[in-house]
């Protein structure tokens, strides 16, 4: 029995996805849920738990959609949008294939500027640094964290905190925008042109360039934000370096934080962290205090996510002060030097 579409209430996103993930079962859920962040999970676990049944025209309203957005990244993965266009016209008309590939573009990895990110960054600089901030900001929000890092740290510095500010407050760019660009740039080097709906910019890109960029480049780019827009430097600086990221301090780093960290505060840290992170800390402090801080752990029962959050960015502020000292190596791309 086939079900019209007009017989399923109109649903959000979250709740086809939730619901996507009811049909596929428990073991295929868990697959797809290693591959979102903390904060996706718990969104589609709350909608999943807010599900109560699944008819069937929304099942296969669901699946239908589901089906046609593979169908289409197949597409577009062999031939292009254009390919993609074409073959979905012909089978579900043009609105319906607008409405396939909009969607697709908000995570496929077909961008702009696919040229530049083939590049040498030194190559890249020679023919943007010229261009104005905003142009030199859309471009950079489209490349590797590491090819923004580079150029950025290689721009004259009373440009580099003007771009770093407009990507952290970049949202959304109209395909019109990205093709005009890219039609100037054109000029200089060849490059296939393609439109992307896709969300590029804002606070997280820029935080990924500066955890990229050497020491000197990001301190001297945060001073100047914290003089032009004091909000906006700070909520940069808060994800600059997440708890998390203390796997990437060696043994002694972490032995020296470990000083500076008081021990009910860093068993209600670790309380919401991985086992890896877990692992590296106990592994730099003495076998008794490290049964100590896990008996806490366990006896301490369930605590708020806010109060683990706000212990875990307190020894966060531990480790940038102890970084701006330069008493601990945080690794990060550039120029970076050894203390000893």
């Amino acid at each position: 029995m086939t079900y019209r579409a007009d017989m399923v209430r109109e649903m959000s996103g979250r709740e086809k996805a939730a619901m996507l993930l009811i049909i596929l079962g428990p073991e295929s859920s868990a697959s797809i849920f290693k591959h979102l962040k903390e904060e996706e999970i718990e969104q589609l676990t709350l909608e999943i738990a807010n599900i109560r049944t699944v008819s069937p025209a929304e099942r296969e309203n669901v699946l239908n959609e589901f089906y046609q957005l593979c169908l289409a990244q197949q597409y577009i993965t062999e031939g292009g949008i254009g390919y993609a266009k074409d073959i979905l016209e012909k089978a579900v008309g043009t609105e319906k294939t607008m409405e396939i590939i909009n969607k697709l573009t908000v995570s496929l990895q077909v961008r702009p500027f696919d040229f530049v990110r083939k590049a040498d960054p030194s190559q890249v600089l020679n023919f943007i640094q010229s261009e104005h901030p905003q142009t030199i900001a859309l471009i950079l929000a489209y490349l590797k964290p590491h090819q923004s890092a580079a150029i950025l740290s290689a721009l004259p510095q009373d440009k580099q905190a003007d771009v770093a500010k407009r990507i952290a407050q970049m949202d959304r760019t109209s395909p019109e925008i990205i093709k005009e660009v890219e039609r100037v740039l054109e000029k200089k080097l060849s490059t296939l042109v393609t439109e992307d709906f896709t969300a590029v910019g804002g606070i997280q890109a820029i935080v990924e360039v500066l955890n990229a960029v050497d020491r000197g480049t990001e301190k001297y780019i945060m001073d100047s934000l914290e003089i032009e827009d004091t909000d906006l430097a700070e909520e940069i600086r808060k994800r600059m370096f997440v708890f998390e990221d203390i796997l990437q301090l060696d043994n002694r780093s972490v032995q020296r934080f470990l000083h500076e960290v008081d021990n009910s505060q860093l068993a209600l840290a670790l309380k919401g962290s991985t086992e890896e992170v877990q692992a590296h800390i106990y592994n730099n402090m003495s076998k008794r205090l490290a049964e100590m801080i896990k008996e806490d752990i366990e006896y301490m029962g369930p605590v708020r996510l806010k109060d683990v959050e706000e212990a875990q960015q307190k020894i966060v502020n531990v480790i940038r002060k102890l970084e701006d000292a330069g008493e601990i190596i945080i690794s990060r791309g550039g120029g970076d030097e050894i203390v000893v």
